[in-house]
C-alpha cells in the first residue's frame, strides 16, 4: 500500500476513559444463560449424571467422580445433586489447611482433583460457548443507542460477550481486559499471538470512526485465558477453548485444516493452567490476574453514575462481591437490579448494599427488548 495513501485514510489515536461513568453493568449467570450456558446449579448434575461419555469416559472425569461418589451422598436417579461449592468448599478445606484426606487422597492429589473439577466445569460451560448469542448481541444494540460510556463486570467464564462484540471491533471500540496478556508482547516467539489490540496504546484506525475502549472486567475469569505459573502471564486464545479430558491440555485447531494441536506456553514451553475461580465457600483471593481485576472493578465502581445488575442473585459464595460493592460504590447512585425472579430473600441480599434500589422482576431479554427501561435509567 502506498504510504500517502495509508495515511490519507488511517490515523493513529489514544483511547481515553472519561471520569466518569453513565453505567456499570454486573452480570450474573442469569445473563448469560438466555444463550444456553448453563447455571451453576446444573453444572454437577451434568457432570455426574453419567449422560456425556466424554466426561465418564475421560481420566479427569473419572477421577473426579470417584472422589464426589465417595465423599458426597448423591441419587442420580431422584435428580439429588451435591452442591458445587460444598464440593470445592471441602477440597479447599484440606488443602489451605496443609490436611490429606487420606492416604489415597493426599494433599497433592486433593490439588490434582481440584484442578480436574475446574477443568470440567470450564468444558460443560464451553460446550455452550459456541452456539449464537442472540441475547448478547442484542445487549450490545440497546446498549450502545444510548451510551458508549459504560463498562462491564462480569462473573461469567464464557466468551458470548464478547464475541458478540465483533461487528462493533474497530468501527466502535475495542475491548479492554484490563490486565497485562502475552498477545501484547511483540517478541519473535510471541508472533502468532499479537494480532489481539491493546487498547492502552495508540491504536491505528480509519480517518472516520472514532472507537473508544469498553472495560470488561472477569472477576471470576474466562474460558480463553490460559495462565502460565512459570512466566506468571496470560495468553488470549479467543476461539480456542477446548480441554483434552484425558492428557488436561489446551486444544487449538489449525485453521483451515482443522487439525488439533496441544497448547503450552510459548515462552517457557509450561503447560497452561485454566485461569477461573470456582464457587467456593472458602475464597482465597491470591491469583495475581483476578486480584488485579479486583482492584480495576473497585476503580469502576467508584466512578460510575448507575449500577444495573443483571441476571445476578448474590450466591452466598460471593461475599467477596459483597465486600466489594459495599467499599466502594457511591452512596447517592442510582442501582437496578434485573432478575427475573424478585423475591424477599434476593431483596434482603440487595438490601445489604443499599436500601435504594429499583427492582425489575423481567427477564434480561426483556430488559434489553424494550427501550423503556433504558430511557427510565438514563432520565
Amino acid at each position: 500500500m502506498d504510504k500517502a495513501f495509508f495515511i490519507n485514510i488511517m490515523k493513529e489515536i489514544f483511547l481515553k476513559y472519561p471520569a466518569e461513568r453513565d453505567i456499570v453493568f454486573i452480570l450474573g449467570a442469569g445473563a448469560s444463560h438466555p444463550d444456553g450456558v448453563p447455571l451453576k446449579k446444573d453444572i454437577l448434575p451434568y457432570i455426574l449424571s453419567g449422560k456425556n461419555s466424554e466426561i465418564t469416559d475421560s481420566v479427569i472425569g473419572k477421577e473426579v467422580i470417584q472422589f464426589i461418589t465417595e465423599n458426597f451422598d448423591f441419587d442420580i436417579s431422584l435428580e439429588n445433586y451435591p452442591n458445587l461449592e460444598a464440593v470445592f468448599g471441602y477440597l479447599d478445606y484440606f488443602i489451605y489447611n496443609n490436611q490429606s484426606l487420606s492416604s489415597y487422597y493426599s494433599q497433592t492429589k486433593l490439588q490434582i482433583i481440584r484442578e480436574y473439577l475446574i477443568k470440567l466445569v470450564h468444558h460443560a460451560v464451553n460446550l455452550h460457548t459456541d452456539k449464537e448469542h442472540t441475547a448478547y448481541h442484542n445487549f450490545w444494540k440497546r446498549v450502545l443507542y444510548h451510551t458508549r460510556n459504560f463498562s462491564i463486570i462480569t462473573l461469567n467464564y464464557d466468551t458470548l460477550l464478547e464475541q458478540a462484540f465483533e461487528e462493533y471491533f474497530k468501527t466502535t471500540g475495542f475491548i479492554d481486559y484490563s490486565i497485562p496478556l502475552m498477545n501484547y508482547e511483540k517478541t519473535d516467539v510471541l508472533k502468532n499471538f499479537n494480532f489481539w489490540v491493546n487498547p492502552n496504546q495508540p491504536v491505528i484506525v480509519e480517518h472516520e470512526v472514532d472507537p473508544v475502549p469498553f472495560k470488561i472486567l472477569k472477576l471470576h475469569g474466562s474460558l480463553n485465558w490460559k495462565y502460565c505459573n512459570c512466566c506468571n502471564q496470560t495468553l488470549l486464545t479467543p476461539w480456542d477453548r477446548h480441554i483434552d479430558l484425558n492428557k488436561g491440555k489446551f486444544l487449538g485447531y489449525t485453521y483451515p485444516e482443522n487439525e488439533r494441536y496441544e497448547y503450552s506456553c510459548p515462552i517457557d514451553n509450561t503447560d497452561f493452567q485454566t485461569l477461573i475461580q470456582p464457587p467456593s465457600y472458602t475464597k482465597v483471593m491470591d491469583q495475581p490476574v483476578l486480584t488485579q481485576l479486583f482492584s480495576e472493578a473497585a476503580r469502576e465502581l467508584r466512578v460510575a453514575r448507575h449500577l444495573v445488575f443483571i441476571g445476578y442473585s448474590f450466591s452466598s459464595s460471593d461475599v467477596h462481591i459483597k465486600a466489594l460493592l459495599k467499599k466502594n460504590y457511591k452512596k447517592e447512585i442510582n442501582i437496578t437490579v434485573v432478575n427475573n425472579r424478585i423475591n424477599k430473600k434476593l431483596k434482603s441480599k440487595y438490601a445489604a448494599i443499599s436500601k435504594e434500589i429499583k427492582f425489575l422482576e423481567i427477564t434480561m431479554e426483556e430488559f434489553i427488548s424494550d427501550n423503556r427501561y433504558f430511557n427510565d435509567i438514563f432520565n
